[in-house]
C-alpha cells in the first residue's frame, strides 16, 4: 500500500484532516464513501462524525491514483468489492490490476508520441528565431 508519511492517531483523524492528508477534498471523501468505494466503513464518532483511520488514508490514496490513471469509478469499485469480500478472488483482482495497467501503458505512449510532436515544433521555433526567420514559419493567411 502508498505510505501515508504522518502517523494517524488511534483514534483516527477528522474529514478534514483525512482531506488534507490524501490531497482530496472532503467532498470526495463522502463521495467515495457513498460510492463504495471503501472497503470497510468509516468510524463515527459518538456524535456521528466520521474518523478516518491509517488504513482508510492508504485506501483513499489507492483509489486516488487509480483515479489519476483513468481508472472507471466502477472498476475501482468493483476493485473495492474484491478487497472487501477478503481473501480467494486475488485472480479477479490481479486480473483487473493488469488489465487497467495496459490502459495506462498505452495512454503513455499516445501521451509520448504528442510529446515527441511538441518537442519537435519547440525545436523548430528554437531554430528559426536563433537562424533570425522566424517570420518564415507558417501562418494561417486571411
Amino acid at each position: 500500500m502508498l505510505e501515508v508519511k504522518e502517523p494517524v492517531p488511534e483514534s483516527g483523524v477528522s474529514i478534514a484532516e483525512a482531506a488534507r492528508r490524501t490531497g482530496v477534498s472532503a467532498h470526495t471523501l463522502r463521495y467515495y464513501e457513498r460510492a463504495g468505494l471503501v472497503v470497510s466503513p468509516v468510524d463515527r464518532t459518538s456524535g456521528g462524525r466520521r474518523r478516518y483511520r491509517h488504513i482508510d488514508l492508504q485506501w483513499i490514496k489507492v483509489c486516488t491514483k487509480l483515479r489519476a490513471t483513468g481508472m472507471p469509478i466502477r472498476s475501482i469499485k468493483r476493485y473495492a468489492e474484491l478487497v472487501a469480500a477478503g481473501p480467494g478472488n486475488e485472480k479477479e483482482r490481479l486480473e483487473l490490476l493488469e488489465s487497467h495497467r495496459l490502459d495506462v501503458l498505452a495512454k503513455l505512449e499516445e501521451i509520448q508520441q504528442s510529446l515527441a510532436t511538441i518537442d519537435h515544433k519547440i525545436d523548430v521555433y528554437r531554430g528559426r528565431l536563433e537562424a533570425g526567420d522566424a517570420d518564415k514559419l507558417w501562418a494561417p493567411r486571411p
